[in-house]
């Protein structure tokens, strides 16, 4: 019966022209090669090697016979490292939740780094911070990047392992061409008639901020709209409609929006990489370790 050894061997002979070298290449000695050998060349009945005083060549039948399994072989091989690195990253697929916004700025980059050092396959799963911890709670992502204020940590708690990535001040976007736009700096103080879009969550950080202020000036927000599609806001924005509560990462300069940053203290925007606490997948791991490094160039950058 033939067994991959044998095939082994036969590529080995092949690519080294020698007996001896295809030994020292498979760390077997010259016994254990020709043993293998004989017992395929038995099996298929053919010869599959000649033998001269300028080395070793295979057949023709053999060169064919040799054509054919090169590719299994590799196939097999390949087989082997992608299950490997699966065992040794703990899951097959690393299925991370997220918010768009962070998301697209964070997670290409770890991605492309993580797959360069490790055979990793990761799956982003699209969703606002409460429904990231929800889907990490019920086992549906392995761990996730999310958001919110320090000062109220929201997702606290013994169940959650939270690892800061990113603390972004609060700035608010306001048209190009608008009024607002013509202040260096905003003052609450005069902005009681401003509209604002607003996330459908009253739980989203941007909202608690803004109620929060809002009511230590004895107002209530006037809402225009609420929407979590980025694209909707940033449209609303510039038009003219109103103003939101953002970070300067957030803003997609393919919009006629700028930001400002307020008199009043409006606070800071914490970005996390969550995970449950106790044991993770090793995968779990690599992927906190990438981020913290990629958040920390594009944190250095935009500092420069």
């Amino acid at each position: 019966m033939m067994n991959l050894q044998q095939f082994r061997v036969l590529l080995a002979i092949r690519d080294e022209g020698s007996l001896n070298r295809a030994a020292e290449v498979l760390d077997h000695g010259v016994p254990t090669v020709t043993h293998h050998l004989r017992t395929l060349e038995s099996h298929l009945r053919i010869r599959l090697v000649d033998r001269s005083r300028s080395g070793t060549r295979l057949t023709p039948l053999g060169e064919s016979f040799a054509e054919e399994i090169a590719p299994v072989l590799a196939r097999i091989d390949r087989a082997e490292q992608l299950v490997t690195a699966q065992r040794d990253a703990g899951v097959v697929t690393l299925r991370i939740g997220s918010f768009s916004s962070i998301g697209s700025r964070l997670l290409p980059a770890a991605i492309a780094e993580l797959r360069h050092s490790r055979d990793v396959r990761v799956e982003v799963v699209e969703a606002e911070p409460s429904e990231v911890i929800r889907l990490l709670h019920s086992g549906e992502v392995h761990a996730g990047l999310i958001y919110d204020i320090p000062e109220l940590p929201e997702f606290a708690g013994p169940e959650l392992r939270l690892r800061t990535l990113l603390d972004e001040p609060y700035r608010v976007m306001v048209a190009r061409d608008g009024e607002l736009a013509a202040h260096e700096v905003l003052d609450f103080e005069q902005m009681g008639e401003i509209d604002w879009v607003c996330s459908h969550s009253e739980s989203e950080a941007s909202v608690r901020v803004l109620r929060r202020l809002y009511r230590s000036l004895g107002r209530e927000v006037r809402e225009v709209m609420r929407s979590d599609d980025l694209y909707m806001i940033h449209g609303l924005v510039a038009e003219g409609l109103g103003c939101a509560l953002t970070t300067e990462a957030a803003v997609d300069t393919d919009f006629d929006v700028v930001v400002r940053p307020a008199k009043q203290d409006l606070g800071q925007r914490r970005v996390s990489f969550v995970t449950r606490s106790g044991s993770n997948p090793a995968a779990v791991g690599w992927m906190g370790e990438v981020l913290s490094s990629v958040a920390a160039e594009r944190g250095a950058a935009s500092a420069g």
